[in-house]
């Protein structure tokens, strides 16, 4: 239980800043691509980082490795308070870099210590009360940031988020967590090398790896940000615009798995899939109209959650004890790759005057390859 808090409050406060820098870039007057860039940012550090961060995993005591990475976000998100100028955009690049960098490898530190201490139906409902808290927090984060903006401005909401990540560490610290590191004697690179020679023989691992990043296809932020500035900020304020958007959308990601979750199997996953890109081409034809666009937002978070929870829970079943702490930090890697691929191409097409609706039917479009790439891999590979 005081596990699931720390999760709920730590990715919380880590998209809670999201509204105050989204409206600071706005104020600032910078173009469609800067903001991709910004949102990009929040999935970069994970590929980066991730051939490393999971051999770390497999190697040091997690609880404090922890607790390092909650002292990095508090003290990063301070340092957004420097930021007042355009001029200092390259520190607030280097800044989110680095706070999105801890966020990131504390993520993939619980998802490896899941699988350690459940099993069977433990670990898939504990994925799927994770991914819940996960996309709550995304979400909603953003939800609450934008009505806390509005009334009192970027900073304060910077200063709050830090609070936050100070209640996290308290937590983590009074926390009795005996998982004991495993005893390792290979180098890092070895460890590295070892764990991509792993994915490379397992098909069913790779496979999975692909399906679940699929997910990441969902990164909207870049498109949130640019509706709520080029089509509603004359019907309501932008930072609003951006939470109640994000609002709706939590609410879906929230409920969404109370009626899906016991209907899910690996023969109806396909139909979720085909429906989740189907979502998305309803709220494209709904967005000129901001009322709509809410109703279409929450359409496309129905399926998300428990698509994201599923795939990691088929993907966990998949990995040897050992390969833990690599493998989902890799499979992180590919997840937000395509998150930041997401990002960039959004914000690359709307500078090219794309229409958003357009943006938006390509995302769905994938969604309805992704549907029929599963059902090869589950008559090639997974009945194997």
């Amino acid at each position: 239980m005081r596990l699931s808090t720390i999760q709920l409050i730590s990715y919380f406060g880590a998209w809670f800043t999201n509204v105050a820098i989204y409206t600071k870039l706005l104020d600032f007057g910078v173009g469609a691509f800067i903001i991709s860039i910004v949102a990009s940012l929040h999935f970069l550090p994970s590929v980066i980082q991730a051939p490393f961060v999971g051999a770390l995993i497999d190697r040091f005591d997690i609880k404090r490795l922890m607790l390092i990475l909650l002292v990095v976000e508090l003290v990063s998100t301070l340092s957004f308070l420097l930021v007042d100028s355009k001029e200092l955009l390259w520190l607030l690049f280097i800044t989110l870099y680095i706070r999105m960098s801890a966020s990131s490898f504390y993520f993939t530190s619980e998802m490896s210590l899941l699988p350690k201490i459940l099993k069977g139906n433990d670990l898939k409902l504990a994925n799927e009360i994770h991914s819940i808290i996960w996309s709550v927090s995304y979400s909603l984060g953003m939800a609450l940031s934008g009505i806390f903006v509005y009334h009192f401005g970027s900073n304060m909401a910077f200063l709050t988020d830090a609070l936050l990540f100070a209640i996290c560490i308290w937590l983590l610290l009074a926390l009795d967590l005996n998982i004991q590191a495993e005893v390792v004697k290979n180098r890092i690179f070895d460890m590295i090398k070892e764990g991509f020679v792993y994915i490379k023989s397992n098909k069913k691992v790779l496979h999975l790896i692909l399906l679940h990043s699929c997910v990441g296809l969902t990164a909207f932020d870049t498109l949130i940000t640019l509706l709520a500035d080029t089509k509603y900020k004359y019907l309501i304020a932008t930072s609003l615009a951006i939470g109640f958007l994000n609002s709706i959308r939590a609410v879906a990601l929230m409920l969404g798995p109370i009626f899906l979750s016991k209907f899910v199997n690996k023969q109806s996953f396909f139909y979720l899939l085909l429906f989740q890109g189907i979502s998305i081409f309803i709220w494209a034809t709904l967005q000129e109209n901001f009322y709509l666009s809410l109703f279409g937002n929450f359409l496309t978070g129905i399926a998300t959650t428990t698509l994201w929870s599923f795939t990691y829970t088929l993907l966990q079943e998949e990995i040897d004890s050992k390969f833990y702490g690599r493998v989902i930090s890799y499979n992180d890697m590919t997840f937000m790759l395509i998150g930041v691929f997401t990002s960039l191409i959004i914000g690359t097409l709307a500078e090219f005057e794309v229409p958003l609706s357009v943006i938006t039917m390509l995302i769905g479009s994938l969604f309805i390859i992704t549907a029929f790439y599963y059902k090869f891999i589950l008559n090639r590979v997974l009945r194997n």
